[in-house]
């Protein structure tokens, strides 16, 4: 199947899921990521969720890896030019919703791309060969062609891979990983 028509199914399939179902979902995510050996990762990269699209939430994920002395970095996002910015994050960062409901730090110190470790991808459906749909602007393909080619991808996904996005292009990058809550 081809992005435009995966983005549209997912999207719904994702809004239509009952307030237990997405916990559960959640809880089962939440639990795979809690059982990752990061013991060589010292910085990571996390989205934070958009309410309004039906994303996990990633609030109990920043708070494990806070607890366990990473440092967390957070994006704000440019529609200008669909690329990021990166900045570190805590519990003391201040956060505003944008006007497209993206939270984003308004005080956080900003860091480059290069010092990202590893970095948690959103999306809505990967496929076996862990290349991912995401919303289609392009934002986390070039975000991750300006980290380290060593950097770690981990995608989070309420749903469990499809056999094969058709229409992928050079600008695709395949994920090292995806957790899927429905493997």
């Amino acid at each position: 199947m081809e992005k435009k028509e995966l983005r549209k199914i997912y999207k719904q399939k994702r809004k239509e899921l009952s307030s237990k179902e997405v916990e559960n979902l959640q809880e089962n995510i939440y639990k795979q990521v809690f059982e990752l050996d990061l013991s060589t990762i010292k910085t990571v990269h996390i989205f934070l969720s958009i309410e309004r699209l039906f994303e996990l939430n990633t609030n109990p994920i920043i708070d494990f890896l806070l607890l366990n002395n990473k440092q967390v970095v957070v994006s704000v996002s440019n529609f200008e030019t669909n690329t990021l910015k990166h900045f570190l994050f805590d519990r003391k960062t201040k956060l505003k919703v944008s006007s497209f409901g993206i939270p984003e730090p308004i005080n956080g110190k900003e860091i480059d791309a290069k010092e990202i470790d590893l970095v948690f991808v959103p999306l809505l459906i990967s496929d076996e060969k862990n290349y991912r749909v995401g919303y289609g602007k392009g934002f986390y393909d070039r975000f991750l062609a300006e980290c380290r080619t060593d950097v770690k991808t981990i995608g989070l996904n309420f749903f469990k891979p499809i056999k094969e996005i058709t229409d992928l292009n050079m600008h695709d990058v395949a994920l090292d990983t995806v957790i899927s809550a429905n493997h």
